[in-house]
């Protein structure tokens, strides 16, 4: 199976290679969600029916109406047994019924890449006959058979894998049930590491305290606006944000206070942000924080900007915050680089805090190259050090 980044590219890749593998027409992923009760279709691939999605935004099943799912895990676990897969048919298999110890762990909401009713038995000790309704859900999607099997992570159901074969096609049989509970298996370890790495980026580039973006990831997305600005001409805007008052927070009422008036600034950021499609949140460390936007007008940003004063203003811990935006939509010059961009917010920023305003300050809009905000940006510094530190006194 290929190598995958995130889990959608893993849980895809992996659902591409078992239906190669099994010789299917179509292979779903779908991951059980025990706080919801549902199983969750990730991916479909192969031959789609009118109903399916590749990557569906909302196709779930929940659990409840098929009680096994829960019930008969636990009683195969706790007589050590191992989950495998089982095979589901709307035809006769050609060599005769499955056994029954193919069939050992029963799922059953129909999880199975859009499925409703995937034709499984739904019996708890493996002996019975299919659900017609089941098998009238294969025939609708033109489907002969599937065969389902138990995704495990860490001794714990956490999806199932489904392949399924057209019309006509060989039925699958005892041995395509052991080679999907292989493969299962594979796909698992698979599912595990891409999780392993999606937590480590995300630790990597998330704020411990708030669960914002961090400094690392604001350089990074701004890296990459600044190259569309440069070539397609995008509207990229920076907002920086002040949280006055922390110091006064802590030195009174304690860092554990000071943590909580962080955290709820944070909430107000994020909330501010979302009122912009993909607009970034972070905290750059301390009482800094900000916002980027890439592809909004600046007016759009400056709007967000004054609701975030408005909505600080009214934290009952801390004492508001200073805001300054920089915009390429604006008339400050070119912006060649992230570090000039910061600049110009910061300096805005600088002006805000001065003057205490509560509204922000937007660098360019009084004079354009003559405006203070941008004199003072682009003016010499001969001091070293930090260059977010540059403009504070």
């Amino acid at each position: 199976m290929a190598a995958a980044h995130t889990p959608r590219d893993s849980a895809h890749a992996a659902a591409q290679g078992v239906r190669q593998a099994l010789g299917g027409s179509f292979a779903a992923i779908s991951k059980w969600e025990r706080e919801l009760g549902k199983l969750r279709v990730l991916v479909n691939v192969g031959e789609l029916a009118a109903d399916e999605e590749e990557f569906p935004d909302d196709e779930s099943y929940p659990v409840h109406e098929f009680p096994e799912i829960v019930g008969f895990l636990h009683e195969q676990w706790a007589g050590g047994g191992e989950p495998s897969a089982w095979v589901e048919t709307a035809e006769e298999p050609h060599d005769g019924p499955v056994p029954a110890a193919a069939a050992q762990w029963r799922g059953g909401d129909g999880g199975g890449g859009g499925n409703g009713s995937s034709g499984r038995s739904g019996v708890r000790d493996g002996v019975g006959g299919a659900n017609p309704q089941r098998v009238a859900a294969l025939r609708r999607r033109g489907r002969g058979c599937c065969v389902v099997a138990p995704i495990v992570l860490h001794g714990r159901a956490w999806g199932e894998l489904y392949v399924a074969r057209r019309t006509g096609e060989p039925v699958f049989g005892r041995p395509d049930a052991d080679f999907a509970s292989v493969l299962a298996a594979v796909t698992a370890a698979g599912i595990a590491q891409t999780e392993r790495l999606a937590e480590v980026r995300r630790l990597a580039f998330t704020d411990s305290l708030t669960g914002l973006a961090n400094r690392r990831a604001v350089d990074m997305r701004l890296d990459e606006a600044l190259e569309l600005h440069r070539r397609d001409e995008v509207v990229v805007s920076l907002v920086v944000c002040d949280l006055n008052g922390l110091k006064r927070v802590n030195d009174s009422r304690g860092h554990a206070v000071g943590d909580r008036l962080l955290e709820r600034f944070g909430s107000v950021l994020s909330l501010c942000g979302a009122m912009l499609p993909g607009m970034l949140a972070a905290r750059l460390g301390g009482d800094e924080f900000c916002l980027l936007a890439v592809g909004p007008p600046a007016d759009e940003v400056v709007k967000v900007a004054g609701e975030l004063c408005d909505r600080a203003g009214e934290l009952d811990l801390g004492e508001g915050v200073a805001v300054g935006v920089a915009s390429t939509g604006d008339p400050i010059g070119p912006v060649r680089s992230a570090r000039r961009l910061f600049r110009l917010a910061d300096a805005a920023q600088y002006k805000a805090k001065a003057a205490r305003s509560g509204e922000p300050v937007v660098a360019g809009r009084h004079g354009g190259k003559d405006d203070p905000v941008v004199r003072l940006a682009d003016a010499p510094d001969r001091r070293s050090g930090p260059e977010r530190r540059r403009f504070r006194r």
